[in-house]
């Protein structure tokens, strides 16, 4: 009896095995493959500019063209890169364990905690209010659920792989830590100034049922499985504006003149940085279609702190998800909620501005 169990367990387990060490050498393969063609896309790009298209040097167009066909496959690639990775680690956490997670955590490590799991969990303007919701009854104190709510927009896998792939470590670093800080703090004050009165009411009636969590014993193919799946849903809908995004990059990369714009997004300009953020707010844009705008901003002259603060603005505080969150939040809340984060950003504006 003994013997016969053993060989069945050895029999069940040599397929997970064979179906992981499978799953492992597809993905050598697929990585050495992407890195292959990374590698070759300067090349291409500076072929198909100058040889396929036959366009004249140091022209305007020639550059705009370049930095298109250059930037929309490397951004592509790092993005379906980096979201398989994030979808993987998704598959260990969803809202609903975010949210078992921080029930019941005191406000400042509950403010970290929640800034921290921003970064790694869905989150679009859409599932503002029934995160929102969710959150609060199940206990996770206001100021914890703001900072949850602040950088799982500002601070996801799309923005932080942009970042990397157009401005490298240091940048992506910048903006990971001050994005971090703004939505702690923010978190943290709103917590302090004890404003659950202006929350609507029917929230605090409203009873969420426990949902499912996540298997914890899916093997590796099952996970892949998830990093996949990930990248057919978020690639999926932020594809096109990266595309968008860039081909407004390129324009400004290609015939905006660099004096013109460091003179309305310089150093120099101390009113610079507040009307980026007034600009910013109300547009209705993603990291995939802001973040290359901003890299031919930064490429014309404009001053780091400044497009930086535009870009926060733009993701951090959208006017979609505003208008969205007034279902739950009172007018007080909301100006709050905008004020505090804004005078965040300028600071981070200014900031940057002051020491780059």
């Amino acid at each position: 009896m003994n013997l016969n169990a053993s060989t069945a367990t050895r029999s069940a387990g040599r397929p997970r095995f064979s179906r992981g060490l499978k799953t492992s050498a597809w993905g050598a393969a697929a990585l050495l493959g992407w890195w292959l063609v990374y590698g070759q896309l300067a090349n291409a790009s500076h072929w198909l500019t100058y040889q396929a298209f036959g366009l004249t040097a140091d022209t305007p167009l020639a550059g705009a063209v370049e930095f298109f066909v250059f930037e929309v496959p490397k951004v592509l690639m790092l993005l379906v890169l980096v979201v398989f990775a994030v979808g993987i680690v998704r598959s260990f956490f969803t809202p609903e364990r975010t949210r078992a997670i921080l029930a019941g955590k005191r406000e400042s490590t509950g403010n970290v905690l929640a800034a921290l799991l921003g970064v790694v969990t869905p989150f679009c303007s859409c599932s503002a209010v029934p995160l929102f919701i969710g959150f609060v009854t199940a206990g996770v104190p206001l100021g914890v659920t703001f900072s949850f709510l602040i950088a799982a927009p500002m601070v996801n896998e799309i923005a932080l792989v942009l970042l990397f792939g157009l401005f490298g470590w240091k940048v992506t670093a910048l903006y990971l830590g001050t994005g971090l800080a703004i939505a702690i703090v923010a978190g943290w004050i709103i917590g302090r100034l004890k404003l659950e009165r202006h929350v609507e009411g029917w929230v605090y009636a409203t009873k969420t049922g426990s949902a499912a969590m996540p298997d914890e014993r899916l093997d590796w193919a099952a996970r892949v499985a998830a990093g996949r799946e990930a990248v057919r849903d978020i690639v999926g809908r932020v594809w096109i504006y990266v595309i968008l995004g860039i081909a407004v990059g390129a324009g400004i990369h290609g015939f905006v003149p660099t004096n013109a714009m460091a003179a309305i997004m310089g150093k120099g300009a101390w009113w610079s940085v507040p009307l980026s953020v007034l600009l910013g707010v109300p547009m209705y844009s993603n990291a995939a279609g802001i973040i290359p705008v901003v890299q031919a901003l930064l490429g014309k002259g404009a001053a780091l702190g400044t497009v930086l603060a535009f870009m926060m603005s733009v993701i951090g505080l959208s006017l979609p998800e505003i208008i969205i969150l007034r279902k739950v939040l009172k007018p007080r809340l909301i100006a709050v909620f905008v004020g505090v984060v804004a005078v965040g950003i300028l600071l981070v504006g200014y900031l940057f501005n002051a020491l780059l």
